[in-house]
Order: structure tokens, then C-alpha cells, then sequence
């Protein structure tokens, strides 16, 4: 579930990357990063998984796919963190300095 989970979020986060070029002013190609490295370790995991148990590795027990769900919605909220973090602090449309400007104007 880890893998399947940050494999849609790295394939959704690499659409809005695309259709947001040439611009890219939001810099969605860190989340893309974030969530494409997170699929490949997730299914180098898998892949050593799979050598240990052999075809077990295909019917997990309800309880393993589910904490295996909260951890892939945990790395994709963590990965949504760092990048919202990231815009923030590096502010690609100027949008935080103008507000901060407008407020020490008003003083």
C-alpha cells in the first residue's frame, strides 16, 4: 500500500508539474522528487520483501495493509509539508514580502 500510495502521489504531483511549464513558479518539481524517490524505495523494499517471503508477499493481512495505508498517507503528508515549508520560506511570487511590506507600512 506504501508503494501504491506514493506511486499515484508521485504521478499526480508530476501531471500538475507538467501542466504548470514552462512557468513553474510554485516549484512542483520538489514534490515530484520527494514522492518519485519515496515509490523507488518503497518498491526496492517490496522487490527484498518479495525475495524473503515469495508469493506470501501478495496476501497481506487486512491489519499489515492497513498501517501499510497510514504510512503512505504519512510520507505523502510529509512530503506536502517540506514543499508547502519550502514555498513558504523561499516565496517564488513574492507574495510573503509584499504582505510583510504592506503591514510595516501601516506602522
Amino acid at each position: 500500500m506504501t508503494l501504491l500510495i506514493t506511486v499515484f502521489a508521485a504521478v499526480i504531483s508530476t501531471v500538475v508539474w507538467y501542466l504548470s511549464l514552462p512557468e513553474n513558479t510554485m516549484k512542483v518539481h520538489i514534490l515530484c522528487f520527494m514522492y518519485w524517490g519515496a515509490s523507488l524505495m518503497w518498491f526496492v523494499d517490496a522487490v527484498f520483501e518479495y525475495i524473503e517471503t515469495g508469493a506470501g508477499y501478495f496476501t497481506p493481512a487486512a491489519e499489515d495493509m492497513l498501517n501499510d495505508a497510514f504510512l503512505g498517507l504519512s510520507a505523502v503528508a510529509l512530503g506536502l509539508v517540506i514543499w508547502i515549508l519550502y514555498v513558504l520560506i523561499t516565496d517564488p511570487k513574492g507574495v510573503i514580502k509584499k504582505a510583510l511590506a504592506k503591514s510595516t507600512n501601516k506602522v
